[in-house]
């Protein structure tokens, strides 16, 4: 029997501290509006009479409405008895790339797909991690610590080329960052989980050689998700294994990296600077040693969500996605739960 209508649920969530979004402005910009949804919905007239669906807000109609519904489109939603709740439910997409929030994954059944938003960030991440190597290479984040201090002190740098960045994380993030800073000469090392080979790489390798190339990096660019593999993978010691001179970007995850170490580097300027996006309590907390510390930017969480259109970018992948469910075809950009990405 051929279903009549695949029902999704899409839902919405309000800002709130300690969680994303962490502000009015990152709720509109993460939001799925009824109008939108329905004017994107309108470009794909051979599914439209094929779907009804609810935009929602948090809890405000979760249990009523995940009774029947056979799609989710949220970001983030309670997983607890997920299967009583919504006994129907096939597909679930994920309106950001990293899904670690939704850890552990013990709450998918098998039959259930789920997906991510992976490779809409690439460009927006791609020059804003250009931007981040080219301050830390131009020392800015010392000349915006000299500026608190009013102290007026000249600060060379010479070009990228041949200066060694060592990513980790070769995705779409990381990936687009590489081939813009290895079009200015830059000498980039990419690490990944397979050794797979990269547009812009000099070299690759594992994460378990990583110990064999921190000691050469320039800067270290952190692009990775939250997963088993990554957790802790940059620790105290291997920040002690990097040069003074190395400058740090990190626009993963912080469970990455032991960032409270790194916060004593700095201080003691035995690293040149780092920029960071991200943090496991966001906003940061306004009584933080972070804001202080020297040599250190804080950005929002922002390297690579595009102002606008960043709805827009995820509907377009979840709509043609919407029209492979129902063509009963597989979908692309799916989450290997076992991998967490």
């Amino acid at each position: 029997m051929t279903k009549d209508k695949f029902k999704i649920h899409i839902r919405n969530n309000h800002w709130k501290k300690g969680s994303l979004p962490c502000d009015l402005e990152g709720e509109k910009n993460s939001s799925v509006p009824k109008d939108l949804f329905e004017s994107k919905l309108n470009k794909y007239p051979e599914i439209k009479n094929k779907v009804k669906y609810l935009v929602d807000w948090d809890d405000d109609n979760w249990i009523s409405s995940m009774k029947d519904a056979d799609i989710l489109l949220a970001w983030d939603f309670p997983t607890k008895n997920l299967n009583k709740i919504a006994p129907n439910l096939k597909w679930i997409h994920i309106v950001s790339a990293g899904v670690n929030h939704l850890y552990p994954f013990d709450w998918i059944k098998n039959d259930l797909v789920l997906t991510n938003s992976s490779g809409i960030h690439a460009k927006k991440a791609g020059e804003f991690g250009l931007m981040s190597i080219l301050m830390l290479q131009n020392h800015m984040t010392k000349i915006i610590t000299n500026q608190r201090n009013k102290e007026f002190v000249t600060l060379l740098s010479k070009p990228i080329e041949n200066k060694k960045v060592l990513v980790v994380g070769t995705g779409s993030l990381g990936g687009s960052m590489i081939k813009h800073i290895s079009s200015l000469g830059a000498k980039v090392i990419g690490v990944n989980r397979r050794g797979r080979k990269v547009e812009g790489c000099s070299k690759i390798i594992t994460y378990d050689r990583i110990d064999e190339v921190l000691p050469e990096a320039d800067f270290l660019y952190l692009a990775v998700p939250e997963t088993n593999a990554t957790k802790g993978l940059i620790n105290q010691r291997r920040l002690d294994t990097l040069k003074t001179s190395c400058g740090i970007v990190n626009i993963g995850r912080q469970s990455v990296m032991d960032y409270e170490h790194l916060r004593k580097k700095l201080t003691k300027n035995e690293i040149s600077g780092a920029i960071l996006d991200v943090f496991s309590e966001e906003p940061v907390n306004k009584d933080s040693k972070f804001w202080d510390t020297p040599n250190l930017i804080i950005t929002p969480h922002i390297s690579s969500d595009s102002k606008g259109n960043y709805i827009e970018m995820v509907l377009e992948k979840f709509l043609k996605n919407l029209k492979l469910f129902i063509d009963k075809k597989d979908l692309i950009g799916q989450v290997d739960p076992n991998l967490g990405y």
